[in-house]
């Protein structure tokens, strides 16, 4: 770190909230600094340190000391120790915030400024990033290497080279005392984020242009058609024709693949909250009655009859996962995951789990079951009426009331034989989403009961999950990230924040948007306002040079994780619009249609040229017979590169180009197909 430190002097008002703020000289190098005001209560700070001579320097920082003792923190990335950092791959809408309850104060990166600085891709090379010091009560912005530990956090790497010529910096200060901006600490930034970048590339077209429906079509060709034998499972169950598409196919299912193919999980079909084939039927029927084509209704009802053939049990519950036995065989030498057929086929839940239990033997996950019997409602009451799916829906919330506790809380998981809850998430906001599942039953069923739980419920999640920000759920601990666990319930010390997740962000806005709606308070709306701007955060407001596909509207994930536009976007996008339509504010609209934009921006096809171009790069074998296929997300590691870029190697059509397709069709429905395409 550098010996030498400058003293940056602030005007006005800025007195009252900056107790210092320092920066440091690189390489022997006394930098330029320019303070700017732009506005009331915003200051625009630009560095510029001329070097004549390569410089290698471990870190180079500036530091902002607030004036007053916060109360509450929010950073985009987690950094657990000193060694940490949050890397400019955590870019999203990057801020630091901090309030004591009176005053706020927010440092944001200068995103042009970034913009200039390259890709930042050489191991050595100087990085942008931020830092929140709670105990030290600092916050930090500067360059230095960083590398890529755990999945996925960032640490400092010793020796940048900080390269002949002029290094730009710069930074904006934010400062307000109004009650609105600490209430909800991410509206004026998200405000700013979005008039200064979001707009003019939304404008320009970004994340894609033109219709959607092209996209549609070629998901629906890749996953029924050219990619049909790996995708369309269609078996007999009880006596009745049911399918749905497999739960992942990877490239080596491509029929360019030029070997034996090998199956990358258990060949099975979910409804769980990530994976819902029930969802994706949605989607199919609506592309039937738009199409006039009667074969994507007949397998929309084909999965819509696996999922009411899930057996139940304990009274309503029902197990969210149908598998088959796999077995690996030896073929033209190599050994290959193959599945044994659906004469094999278990029930079972996601191995997504605390428990580190398999399909098989995985307790009942409240959350999909909610998530479901939620779909079969709006099924029945959007798409055909199936009074089958009512009373399936209705058998599960009567047995899900018996669970919610005296707090108003419905549990994680249950056990698969007692039904009791397991102990693991049991006060969570994952009741956000069956609190949305009872209005809808109240609503279609005219029993106060349902809604009278909704409420409670609601209401607990709002006392104590949101003012603290504790948006702890499946995803947060149990999927790829598993760093944090040993953090569960408190939040990590020195950025004075819980990991978090945005799932539970999203399950709780929608939820709060539903309570508002069937009760008029207006509490409801505010505090669903906040959560989604908390999830705003997690979305991109610009576009990285060093992000090498279009990400305008794209979402990541949680705060310890590197994924862009990553396939919930297609989920979200519906919300964001709801809420610009109810409060009247343009920004959301525009948010949510690029959020739904961006749910295509990854997908294999000659519509999204260098995205097409660095899959080919990627996997040499894909052509037109690939069109349609799609990750669901990109920079999922930490690190892109401008050439031989990790694009992924498989597909979940139920979470990836089958959700995009069906959020789009659900859109076009809800809201026309004119705001989709930005004219309305």
């Amino acid at each position: 770190m550098s010996a030498i430190r400058e003293i940056v002097r602030l005007d006005g008002v800025f007195k009252e909230y900056v107790g210092s703020l320092t920066c440091d000289w690189l390489g022997g190098v006394r930098p330029s600094i320019e303070v700017t005001y732009p506005r009331d209560g915003v200051a625009k700070v630009d560095i510029r340190i001329p070097l004549d001579q390569d410089v290698r320097q471990d870190d180079w920082r500036i530091e902002v000391r607030p004036a007053f003792a916060p109360t509450f923190r929010w950073a985009p990335h987690l950094a657990p120790t000193d060694g940490h950092v949050i890397d400019q791959h955590a870019f999203r809408a990057p801020a630091l915030i901090v309030h004591d309850g009176r005053r706020k104060l927010a440092v944001v990166p200068d995103l042009d400024a970034l913009a200039k600085a390259g890709d930042g891709a050489e191991a050595d090379s100087p990085r942008w990033y931020m830092d929140l010091d709670a105990p030290a009560n600092v916050l930090t912005a500067g360059l230095c290497a960083t590398s890529v530990k755990e999945h996925v956090l960032f640490v400092r790497e010793p020796g940048a080279l900080f390269v002949k010529g002029q290094v730009e910096f710069g930074f904006y200060l934010f400062a307000t005392e109004e009650p609105e901006a600490i209430d909800n600490p991410w509206r004026d930034l998200l405000a700013f984020f979005w008039e200064r970048w979001g707009r003019p590339l939304y404008a320009q077209g970004q994340p894609v242009g033109g219709e959607l429906e092209p996209y549609v079509r070629r998901a629906y060709q890749w996953a029924f058609k050219e990619w049909g034998a790996a995708v369309w499972q269609e078996f007999e169950l009880a006596g009745k024709e049911v399918g749905a598409p497999a739960f992942i196919v990877n490239v080596t299912q491509s029929p360019n693949y030029p070997g034996p193919y090998s199956e990358r999980e258990v060949l099975s079909v979910w409804n769980q909250a990530w994976f819902s084939s029930l969802r994706s039927a949605h989607g199919l029927f609506r592309y039937g009655k738009l199409t006039g084509e009667a074969v994507w209704i007949e397998r929309a009802n084909k999965i819509k009859e696996l999922a009411l053939s899930a057996p139940r049990c304990g009274g309503g519950f029902f197990p969210a996962v149908v598998a088959t036995e796999m077995e690996e065989v030896e073929i033209d030498g190599r050994r290959c995951r193959r599945s044994k057929g659906w004469s094999t086929l278990y029930w079972g839940n996601s191995d997504r789990n605390p428990f580190g239990l398999g399909i098989r033997e995985a307790p009942l996950h409240i959350l999909d079951m909610s998530w479901t019997a939620l779909l079969m409602l709006r099924w029945h009451a959007e798409l055909e009426s199936d009074e089958r799916l009512v009373d399936y829906a209705r058998t599960y919330a009567d047995s899900l009331l018996g669970l919610q506790d005296k707090r108003g809380y419905f549990p994680g998981w249950i056990d698969a034989e007692s039904f009791q809850p397991c102990g693991v998430l049991d006060q969570s906001p994952e009741t956000s989403l069956s609190v949305t599942l009872l209005l809808e039953l109240s609503a279609l069923t005219g029993e106060q009961r349902y809604a009278e739980a909704a409420y409670r419920a609601m209401d607990a999640v709002c006392e104590e999950i949101v003012p603290e920000g504790r948006w702890e759920d499946f995803e947060t601990y149990w999927s790829c990230c598993r760093w944090g666990r040993e953090w569960l319930g408190r939040p990590i010390e020195r950025n004075g924040m819980y990991k978090q997740c945005n799932f539970s962000m999203y399950w709780t806005a929608e939820a709060l948007l539903a309570c508002y709606r069937s009760t008029g308070r207006e509490a409801y709306l505010r505090i669903g306002r906040r959560c989604l701007d908390e999830l705003l955060m997690t979305q991109a407001a610009w576009q990285p040079p060093y992000i090498h596909v279009p990400t305008l509207g794209g979402f990541g994930v949680m705060n310890a994780d590197g994924e862009w536009n990553d396939a919930r976007q297609s989920l979200f996008a519906e919300l964001i619009v709801a809420y610009g339509m109810e409060l009247g504010v343009d920004e959301y609209k525009e948010r949510g249609v690029a959020a739904m934009r961006a749910s295509f921006a990854l997908m294999y096809c000659p519509e999204n040229a260098e995205v097409k171009r660095r899959w080919e790069e990627a996997w040499p074998f894909l052509n037109e017979r690939d069109y349609g296929f799609m990750m669901e997300n990109y920079g999922h590691g930490g690190r892109t590169s401008p050439v031989r870029d990790p694009m992924g190697e498989f597909t979940i059509f139920d979470w990836g180009n089958g959700a995009a397709a069906e959020g789009y069709l659900r859109m076009r429905e809800r809201f026309g197909e004119a705001l989709l395409l930005g004219k309305s």
